[in-house]
């Protein structure tokens, strides 16, 4: 049986519509494996996950498999993570200790901050290869307005990381690379722009050619996904609102993903997905806070949504399945976030065929609650007010 590795590769700010008019032979090839569709990002818009198309909020999204209002990290400072919402480096590695994980990175926070390395908040997670923080050794690297020493850095961080790969084969594998979002920043859409994302798919190609490599000539076998952070604002110079543009971003993969991938994927979708094929055990109450769902294998229903009016619980979805039965449970409060676990009611069986149910929650009184749709391939969670308060 082959060994199942994962690489996630993330170039930074690219929208949609660039990506797709410049030419990229090397994500081209890995498409030409699996496929490539356009996604989104940033909760949901104008309710109680909508999160800001901010770099750091993005790339924690794809970690957590949750949107902002859970892990927290709300703007490139990451001043007060949430990490009772695991990375899924950590559930890998509580999981499979003595396998590896491994990050190549133009920006040091992305290790120390977000995945938490070292910190009693993450069991003192600790990544068994590292390169990265070389923006902060201004000898070397001499800061110029132009971004060229994020340039240079980028280069040495993908090269790294192709190198590794080749010699390592580490198991779990997340390569960022930041100098598209830095010209998207300064110049917009624009020649420079489309030259830098050039620069990126020549830096993806060793990493691709390396996952090749050991496909080839080891018996491996690995989950390439390649995505972006954020989309960018009319013109191509900002993000961080919630523009359709800014919303919109994309994910490609050398695997054949199956039916969600159809129905307009999202980047919270990336740790179910790798999860998946790792074999990872999410337990059940880590699982029903996840806002993705798998992007490999079956999905029962994606899209709950839910309301409160006159007492009763309306809950929508949209069926992927075929004669299948649902569970519907519901919290009051969050617990979660504390690290504590929620006492769940189970409010009854649905069939998902329907799309819809009510449920009668007259004779409980609280303000906020929690929603969950345990369906036979996994869980969907939306969060409700009690609007009569």
């Amino acid at each position: 049986m082959k060994s199942r590795k994962v690489v996630l590769v993330i170039l930074d700010g690219i929208p949609a519509s660039v990506i797709e008019k410049v030419s990229t032979p090397n994500l081209d090839s890995i498409v030409t494996y699996g496929g490539y569709s356009r996604a989104w990002l940033g909760g949901e818009k104008d309710g109680y996950s909508e999160t800001p198309t901010i770099s750091a909020v993005g790339y924690n999204s794809m970690l957590t498999g949750t949107w902002v209002n859970k892990h927290n990290v709300k703007d490139n400072n990451i001043q007060f993570p949430n990490y009772h919402y695991w990375s899924v480096f950590r559930h890998f590695k509580e999981t499979y200790p003595q396998r590896t994980i491994a990050i190549y990175s133009t920006w040091l926070d992305n290790r120390t901050k977000l995945l938490g390395e070292g910190l009693p908040e993450t069991s003192n997670l600790k990544l068994d290869y590292n390169f990265d923080g070389l923006e902060l050794d201004t000898v070397r690297f001499p800061h110029d307005t132009l971004s060229q020493y994020i340039h240079e850095i980028d280069k040495l961080v993908a090269s790294k990381a192709a190198e590794d790969i080749s010699t390592n084969a580490p198991d779990l594998t997340w390569v960022y690379l930041q100098y598209t979002d830095d010209m998207g920043h300064r110049y917009g859409n624009s020649p420079e722009m489309d030259a830098a994302v050039q620069e990126a798919d020549r830096q993806l190609g060793e990493i691709w050619n390396a996952v090749r490599n050991r496909e080839e000539n080891h018996n491996e076998e690995y989950l390439l996904i390649v995505t972006t952070d954020h989309g960018r604002a009319s013109g191509g110079f900002h993000h961080g609102g919630q523009s359709d543009e800014e919303r919109e971003i994309w994910i490609a993969t050398n695997s054949k993903f199956k039916k969600r991938f159809d129905y307009n994927p999202s980047i919270v979708d990336v740790f179910p997905t790798v999860a998946d094929f790792l074999e990872i055990p999410i337990p059940r109450d880590h699982a029903m806070e996840l806002d993705g769902v798998s992007l490999l294998g079956e999905v029962s229903a994606i899209d709950l949504s839910g309301k409160i009016e006159g007492g009763r619980l309306k809950i929508n979805w949209k069926n992927l399945g075929e004669k299948q039965v649902g569970k519907a449970w519901i919290t009051f409060g969050n617990q979660f976030r504390y690290g504590n676990k929620d006492a769940y009611i189970l409010l009854g069986e649905v069939n998902l065929e329907d799309e819809s149910a009510e449920f009668d929650i007259s004779k409980h009184d609280f303000q906020n609650a929690k929603v969950v749709l345990e369906t036979p391939t996994g869980f969907l969670n939306y969060w409700v007010k009690n609007a009569n308060l």
